[in-house]
């Protein structure tokens, strides 16, 4: 990947991650409380991986972008450990809401969730300087 394919490929992750995160508003009206989890878990998710490639990193996992996100910049003080905490909770509610049975999750669990997705999406775009 040239430096300029790599940029466009950030670029892209980013608005990704934004147009998800609207989305979420439209899916939250209809109380869509599932979709809404999954919806912001890949709006972090797409923002995260902009990240790991612009510093280099690469994993093809769920679990391995969880797992560099927190050595690479929750353990060295980049990210705090709230950010931390708030993507981990979005991998779970997500997890849950796609693969269990008999979970339906209320407002009361996700609506709190939309606006910190938000705050993650723009401290990663800070560390990428967009």
């Amino acid at each position: 990947m040239t430096n300029e394919e790599k940029k466009a490929y950030i670029a892209y992750r980013i608005e990704k991650a934004e147009s998800t995160w609207q989305e979420t508003s439209l899916i939250a009206q209809h109380k869509l409380w599932n979709t809404c989890a999954n919806r912001l878990y890949y709006a972090a998710f797409y923002a995260l991986t902009a990240l790991l490639l612009q510093e280099g990193y690469a994993t093809q996992t769920h679990k391995g972008v969880r797992t560099l996100f927190a050595q690479h910049f929750v353990k060295t003080g980049k990210i705090s450990s709230q950010m931390n905490n708030h993507y981990n909770k979005l991998f779970d509610k997500r997890q849950t809401a796609d693969y269990a049975d008999l979970v339906d999750w209320t407002e009361d669990d996700i609506l709190p969730l939309i606006n910190p997705t938000k705050e993650f999406i723009e401290t990663i775009k800070k560390l990428i300087n967009l």
